[in-house]
Protein backbone atom coordinates (compact mmCIF):
# COMPACT_ATOMS: atom_id res chain seq x y z
CA UNK A 1 0.00 0.00 0.00
CA UNK A 2 1.06 3.58 -0.57
CA UNK A 3 -0.14 6.76 1.04
CA UNK A 4 -0.13 10.14 -0.62
CA UNK A 5 -1.62 13.34 0.70
CA UNK A 6 -1.30 17.02 -0.01
CA UNK A 7 -2.53 20.32 1.32
CA UNK A 8 -2.03 23.92 0.41
CA UNK A 9 0.22 25.62 2.92
CA UNK A 10 1.56 29.13 3.28
CA UNK A 11 4.34 28.46 0.80
CA UNK A 12 2.51 26.34 -1.76
CA UNK A 13 1.32 22.74 -2.08
CA UNK A 14 2.73 20.50 0.64
CA UNK A 15 2.68 16.77 0.00
CA UNK A 16 3.56 13.63 1.93
CA UNK A 17 4.25 10.22 0.44
CA UNK A 18 4.64 6.93 2.31
CA UNK A 19 5.30 3.99 0.06
CA UNK A 20 5.62 0.23 0.21
CA UNK A 21 9.07 0.17 -1.39
CA UNK A 22 10.78 1.38 -4.57
CA UNK A 23 8.36 3.10 -6.93
CA UNK A 24 8.30 4.91 -10.26
CA UNK A 25 8.14 8.73 -10.19
CA UNK A 26 6.76 10.13 -13.44
CA UNK A 27 7.62 13.52 -14.98
CA UNK A 28 5.08 16.12 -13.88
CA UNK A 29 6.48 19.47 -15.15
CA UNK A 30 7.21 20.60 -11.59
CA UNK A 31 10.12 21.02 -9.21
CA UNK A 32 10.00 20.30 -5.49
CA UNK A 33 11.80 21.02 -2.27
CA UNK A 34 11.82 17.74 -0.33
CA UNK A 35 12.55 16.49 3.15
CA UNK A 36 13.97 13.05 2.44
CA UNK A 37 15.90 10.89 4.89
CA UNK A 38 16.58 13.83 7.15
CA UNK A 39 17.92 16.07 4.37
CA UNK A 40 16.59 18.99 2.37
CA UNK A 41 16.74 18.04 -1.31
CA UNK A 42 15.79 19.74 -4.57
CA UNK A 43 14.01 17.46 -7.02
CA UNK A 44 14.88 18.81 -10.45
CA UNK A 45 12.60 18.65 -13.49
CA UNK A 46 12.34 15.09 -14.76
CA UNK A 47 12.43 14.30 -18.46
CA UNK A 48 11.82 10.60 -17.86
CA UNK A 49 10.61 8.37 -15.05
CA UNK A 50 12.83 8.07 -11.99
CA UNK A 51 12.89 5.06 -9.68
CA UNK A 52 12.71 6.10 -6.04
CA UNK A 53 14.42 3.57 -3.79
CA UNK A 54 12.57 4.41 -0.56
CA UNK A 55 12.18 1.59 1.94
CA UNK A 56 8.70 0.28 2.83
CA UNK A 57 7.01 2.68 5.24
CA UNK A 58 9.51 5.47 4.57
CA UNK A 59 7.90 8.91 4.33
CA UNK A 60 9.04 11.79 2.15
CA UNK A 61 7.66 15.32 2.51
CA UNK A 62 7.72 17.83 -0.32
CA UNK A 63 6.79 21.35 -1.31
CA UNK A 64 5.76 21.65 -4.96
CA UNK A 65 7.09 24.91 -6.35
CA UNK A 66 5.12 27.18 -8.66
CA UNK A 67 6.37 27.59 -12.25
CA UNK A 68 9.56 29.65 -12.29
CA UNK A 69 9.98 29.68 -8.51
CA UNK A 70 12.89 27.24 -8.39
CA UNK A 71 14.95 29.31 -10.81
CA UNK A 72 14.16 32.48 -8.88
CA UNK A 73 14.97 31.02 -5.46
CA UNK A 74 18.02 28.94 -6.35
CA UNK A 75 19.63 31.23 -8.90
CA UNK A 76 20.51 28.46 -11.35
CA UNK A 77 18.84 27.56 -14.64
CA UNK A 78 16.39 24.71 -14.14
CA UNK A 79 18.09 22.80 -16.98
CA UNK A 80 21.16 22.33 -14.74
CA UNK A 81 18.97 20.35 -12.32
CA UNK A 82 17.14 18.21 -14.89
CA UNK A 83 16.76 14.55 -13.82
CA UNK A 84 18.73 15.21 -10.62
CA UNK A 85 18.15 15.17 -6.87
CA UNK A 86 20.51 17.69 -5.26
CA UNK A 87 21.13 18.64 -1.63
CA UNK A 88 19.69 22.11 -1.15
CA UNK A 89 22.75 23.11 0.88
CA UNK A 90 24.90 22.58 -2.24
CA UNK A 91 22.94 25.31 -4.04
CA UNK A 92 22.11 27.95 -1.42
CA UNK A 93 22.96 28.99 2.11
CA UNK A 94 20.35 27.52 4.41
CA UNK A 95 18.73 29.42 7.31
CA UNK A 96 19.54 28.26 10.86
CA UNK A 97 17.67 25.06 11.73
CA UNK A 98 14.74 25.00 14.13
CA UNK A 99 15.22 21.79 16.18
CA UNK A 100 11.54 21.58 17.17
CA UNK A 101 10.21 21.94 13.62
CA UNK A 102 8.76 18.98 11.77
CA UNK A 103 9.27 18.32 8.04
CA UNK A 104 6.32 20.43 6.84
CA UNK A 105 7.25 23.41 8.99
CA UNK A 106 10.90 23.07 7.99
CA UNK A 107 10.02 23.18 4.29
CA UNK A 108 7.83 26.24 4.75
CA UNK A 109 10.45 28.03 6.87
CA UNK A 110 13.22 27.38 4.35
CA UNK A 111 11.01 28.43 1.44
CA UNK A 112 10.08 31.68 3.21
CA UNK A 113 13.73 32.45 3.96
CA UNK A 114 14.79 31.81 0.36
CA UNK A 115 11.89 33.92 -0.93
CA UNK A 116 12.86 36.87 1.23
CA UNK A 117 16.49 36.55 0.16
CA UNK A 118 15.74 36.23 -3.57
CA UNK A 119 12.86 38.74 -3.73
CA UNK A 120 11.62 37.23 -7.03
CA UNK A 121 10.49 39.45 -9.89
CA UNK A 122 6.67 39.15 -10.04
CA UNK A 123 6.67 39.74 -13.80
CA UNK A 124 9.04 36.79 -14.35
CA UNK A 125 6.83 34.53 -12.22
CA UNK A 126 3.71 35.66 -14.08
CA UNK A 127 5.38 34.83 -17.39
CA UNK A 128 6.38 31.37 -16.16
CA UNK A 129 2.83 30.70 -14.96
CA UNK A 130 1.40 31.88 -18.28
CA UNK A 131 3.77 29.68 -20.28
CA UNK A 132 2.83 26.71 -18.12
CA UNK A 133 -0.89 27.32 -18.67
CA UNK A 134 -0.37 27.70 -22.41
CA UNK A 135 1.60 24.44 -22.56
CA UNK A 136 -1.42 22.68 -21.07
CA UNK A 137 -3.91 24.05 -23.58
CA UNK A 138 -2.21 24.96 -26.88
CA UNK A 139 -1.27 22.48 -29.56
CA UNK A 140 2.17 23.71 -30.71
CA UNK A 141 5.23 25.55 -29.44
CA UNK A 142 4.68 28.03 -32.26
CA UNK A 143 1.26 28.88 -30.82
CA UNK A 144 2.71 29.34 -27.33
CA UNK A 145 5.42 31.66 -28.67
CA UNK A 146 2.92 33.66 -30.70
CA UNK A 147 0.59 34.09 -27.71
CA UNK A 148 3.48 35.56 -25.69
CA UNK A 149 4.91 37.76 -28.42
CA UNK A 150 8.26 36.01 -28.57
CA UNK A 151 10.24 34.04 -31.11
CA UNK A 152 10.40 30.26 -30.81
CA UNK A 153 14.11 30.57 -30.04
CA UNK A 154 13.41 32.96 -27.14
CA UNK A 155 10.63 30.65 -25.93
CA UNK A 156 13.05 27.72 -25.92
CA UNK A 157 15.67 29.63 -23.92
CA UNK A 158 13.05 30.82 -21.44
CA UNK A 159 11.61 27.35 -20.95
CA UNK A 160 15.08 25.86 -20.49
CA UNK A 161 15.75 28.42 -17.76
CA UNK A 162 12.51 28.16 -15.80
CA UNK A 163 11.24 24.62 -16.52
CA UNK A 164 14.42 22.69 -17.33
CA UNK A 165 13.51 21.71 -20.88
CA UNK A 166 11.99 23.14 -24.03
CA UNK A 167 8.33 23.88 -24.73
CA UNK A 168 7.72 20.66 -26.68
CA UNK A 169 8.85 18.53 -23.75
CA UNK A 170 6.78 20.65 -21.36
CA UNK A 171 3.71 20.17 -23.53
CA UNK A 172 4.35 16.43 -23.86
CA UNK A 173 4.58 15.99 -20.09
CA UNK A 174 1.37 17.92 -19.45
CA UNK A 175 -0.42 15.90 -22.13
CA UNK A 176 0.79 12.62 -20.64
CA UNK A 177 -0.24 13.65 -17.14
CA UNK A 178 -3.71 14.63 -18.37
CA UNK A 179 -4.18 11.29 -20.13
CA UNK A 180 -2.97 9.39 -17.07
CA UNK A 181 -5.36 11.29 -14.78
CA UNK A 182 -8.23 10.34 -17.07
CA UNK A 183 -7.12 6.72 -17.22
CA UNK A 184 -6.67 6.63 -13.46
CA UNK A 185 -10.27 7.78 -13.03
CA UNK A 186 -11.51 4.85 -15.12
CA UNK A 187 -11.66 6.38 -18.61
CA UNK A 188 -10.79 3.79 -21.30
CA UNK A 189 -7.27 4.28 -22.62
CA UNK A 190 -8.38 5.14 -26.16
CA UNK A 191 -10.80 7.78 -24.91
CA UNK A 192 -8.20 9.15 -22.50
CA UNK A 193 -5.72 9.45 -25.37
CA UNK A 194 -8.19 11.32 -27.61
CA UNK A 195 -9.34 13.68 -24.85
CA UNK A 196 -5.74 14.53 -23.88
CA UNK A 197 -4.86 15.41 -27.47
CA UNK A 198 -3.02 12.35 -28.77
CA UNK A 199 -3.45 11.41 -32.42
CA UNK A 200 -4.50 7.91 -31.36
CA UNK A 201 -3.93 5.34 -28.63
CA UNK A 202 -0.69 4.21 -30.27
CA UNK A 203 0.65 7.77 -29.93
CA UNK A 204 -0.30 7.71 -26.23
CA UNK A 205 1.49 4.38 -25.84
CA UNK A 206 4.69 5.65 -27.47
CA UNK A 207 4.77 8.81 -25.37
CA UNK A 208 4.08 6.86 -22.18
CA UNK A 209 6.96 4.55 -23.01
CA UNK A 210 9.30 7.47 -23.68
CA UNK A 211 8.39 9.55 -20.62
CA UNK A 212 7.11 7.01 -18.09
CA UNK A 213 9.21 4.01 -19.15
CA UNK A 214 6.12 1.81 -19.49
CA UNK A 215 3.05 1.71 -21.74
CA UNK A 216 -0.12 3.08 -20.09
CA UNK A 217 -1.66 -0.37 -19.80
CA UNK A 218 1.29 -1.55 -17.71
CA UNK A 219 1.03 1.51 -15.47
CA UNK A 220 -2.57 0.66 -14.63
CA UNK A 221 -2.55 -3.08 -15.09
CA UNK A 222 -5.13 -3.03 -17.87
CA UNK A 223 -5.39 -2.93 -21.64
Amino acid sequence: MTGYGERRGRAGVLWRFTGSGPHRVLPDAAMDLMWHRGRLVVAGPDTAAQVDGSAPGETTWGLRLAPGAAHALLGVPARELADRRVDLAALVRLPPPAPEAGPAETLERVFAALWRRADPDPAALRLAASLDRAARTLATAEAVAREHGMSERTLRRTCDRVFGYGPKTLMSIHRLQRALRLARSGTPLGEAAATAGYADQAHFTRESGRLAGLPPGALFGRR
